[in-house]
């Protein structure tokens, strides 16, 4: 990561934003995000479907990446691939932890050499669970994954991992934690999630992300 990371560019740059689907299983929460990045269509589909670079920017990954493929993310999720639109869109499961949700990635053009990535994430989520933590559980881990690409595309080099965890510790990366972790809850709160709900569940995914104490209860 970089040291002289201008956060407020860095945050104001993706789109954040709450809502719903109906699936069989029943209503389920969907968490998007989005960002332009200075690169074709095509540089960007590559970057996000080609096995040997994706972990240049995201995480280490194995698996054969087609419909009907499994993927696994070392030490994170794993899953299925449904769907696969190339070079436009493409759907799998995240499963992690014992239970399953949903990704639809799109890859759009912007015009002027740009190329937009919408992710969204599709899980039930109940309300308690929703309540303690919010979208920010999710959401920090995929900004940190779009920030990284964003590096990569930038470069065109492999992001050290170990120094990418530096820097979510390093003043720079705190306050990009604590930015989007605001964002969040202001989407969550936009989504209707009341303001008195949302902020505390906040507090505790920055403190989780940044290492520092959480709120306390009450």
């Amino acid at each position: 990561m970089n040291d002289t990371t201008d956060v407020r560019h860095e945050v104001s740059a993706v789109r954040r934003a709450i809502g719903s689907r109906t699936l069989e299983a029943g209503e389920a929460r969907v968490l998007t995000i989005s960002r332009v990045y200075p690169t074709t269509p095509a540089d960007l589909w590559d970057a996000c479907t080609d096995i040997e670079r994706i972990p240049r920017w995201f995480l280490p990954i194995t698996g054969e990446l087609k419909i009907g493929g499994s993927y696994q993310l070392e030490g994170n999720a794993n899953g299925t691939v449904e769907r696969c639109d190339a070079p436009n869109s493409f759907a799998a499961t995240w499963e992690f932890g014992g239970e399953v949700s949903w990704i639809e990635v799109a890859v759009t053009a912007e015009g002027d050499g740009h190329a937009r990535l919408t992710i969204d994430h599709i899980a039930h989520v109940d309300d308690e669970r929703w309540a303690m933590f919010g979208p920010g559980a999710v959401g920090l881990g995929w900004d940190l994954g779009l920030y990284g690409l964003g590096l990569h595309i930038a470069s065109g080099e492999r992001v050290d991992p170990e120094a990418a965890q530096a820097w979510t510790t390093s003043p720079e990366g705190v306050a990009f934690l604590t930015a989007v972790s605001d964002d969040w809850c202001r989407a969550s709160v936009a989504a209707g999630t009341p303001e008195a709900q949302a902020r505390p569940a906040a507090e505790r995914v920055t403190a989780f992300y940044t290492g520092a104490e959480p709120p306390a209860e009450g």
